[in-house]
């Protein structure tokens, strides 16, 4: 599977390549990569053929969209790429107003980004995270009055509850309006919990799913060690991060060790069979990946290349699955069990 290879995101138009290049990193001297390195890692995710480009509005403070808008015009790839960016979280830590999922916020901090990334819209425009207090019918209405008013052509959601993605996308199905056409939520070998609702959800209804963290923080490239601490020099968990040491488990070891002997069957990282694994997972639109070096970049790149035998996939998929949970036990692939509901097994239209 080529970068070029291009999945419409979810019941949409929008062509996106398989791996999404995310900006995180991008204009980040701290912890990602400065000026110059982020400008060879974005190009060379363009000309190897990559069209996708995920940022924030929190992303270095805004840096990562000012340095992303400007890289884009340099070399006149607006048109060529979906910009995607997101809001939600608060800007300024003293003005409730400056964050949320509500109108007044959105339209805020979407005029912010537009004038740092330099355009006068933006292809994709996710909602970061839910706030728990805006109703579902204001952010959809708001959502779509920017789509109609040109500013954003399509728009997602991230971070939230799977039954709130519904409640929107079904009052928009139900009414003619825009709806959600992707959900960005944290994916991988060893976070799969999202496969009981929001993966569900989302084939149900036209919403191409997006990983982030498909490595979880760099645990799944395989460098780091029972017993033994991770250190700074080590990645990204090796420091201060968002994860703290809640990938350090002995079920994610036990996961890493399967993925460790795949790995070694197939003469690839780690890492690459991650990716490989996940671009493949039912109802997978694009996979975003950041890079902090260009050879990281092409890495990643490099996974689509992979190819895992389905026996392979399998023993990939029993090491990672989650812990069943309430209903799920219920309507398990056991044909007793479903007889006792139909009173014989009966295969689903898309089985």
């Amino acid at each position: 599977m080529p970068l070029t290879s291009l999945r419409t995101l979810g019941r949409s138009g929008l062509p996106v390549s398989p791996l999404t290049l995310g900006a995180m990193t991008l204009g980040n001297d701290d912890w990602g990569s400065g000026d110059d390195a982020s400008a060879r890692i974005l190009h060379a995710y363009v000309d190897a053929g990559g069209n996708a480009v995920d940022t924030a509005d929190v992303y270095s403070g805004g840096r990562s969209e000012e340095l992303l808008g400007r890289l884009l015009a340099e070399r006149g790839l607006r048109d060529r790429v979906v910009l995607a960016t997101k809001y939600g979280f608060r800007s300024d830590g003293a003005n409730p107003l400056a964050g949320g999922a509500g109108r007044k916020n959105l339209v805020r901090a979407l005029e912010g980004s537009l004038r740092r990334l330099g355009t006068d819209y933006v292809d994709l425009y996710w909602l970061h995270v839910w706030d728990r207090v805006t109703p579902a019918e204001e952010v959809l209405q708001a959502l779509t009055d920017l789509v109609r008013a040109g500013k954003i052509r399509y728009y997602g959601f991230s971070d939230l509850p799977a039954w709130f993605a519904t409640r929107v996308a079904t009052l928009a199905q139900a009414h003619g309006l825009p709806a959600p056409v992707g959900l960005q939520v944290e994916y991988s070998l060893v976070e799969r919990t999202v496969e009981r609702e929001h993966v569900p959800a989302a084939r149900a209804l036209g919403m191409g799913v997006v990983p982030w963290s498909p490595l979880a923080g760099g645990f799944l490239a395989g460098k780091y060690e029972r017993g033994t601490p991770p250190q700074p020099a080590d990645g990204r968990l090796g420091g201060p991060n968002p994860f703290g040491d809640s990938k350090f488990t002995e079920r994610n070891f036990a996961v890493l060790d399967v993925l460790r002997e795949v790995a070694a069957e197939v003469g690839r990282p780690p890492a690459q069979v991650a990716l490989a694994w996940l671009t493949r997972r039912p109802g997978v639109g694009t996979v975003l990946v950041g890079a902090r070096t260009e050879d990281q970049l092409t890495a990643n790149v490099a996974a689509l290349e992979v190819e895992l035998s389905p026996e392979q996939t399998s023993r990939l998929d029993r090491a990672s699955a989650p812990e069943p949970a309430f209903p799920y036990p219920l309507f398990s692939d056991d044909d007793l069990r479903q007889a006792a509901v139909t009173g014989a097994p009966v295969a689903g239209w898309d089985d």
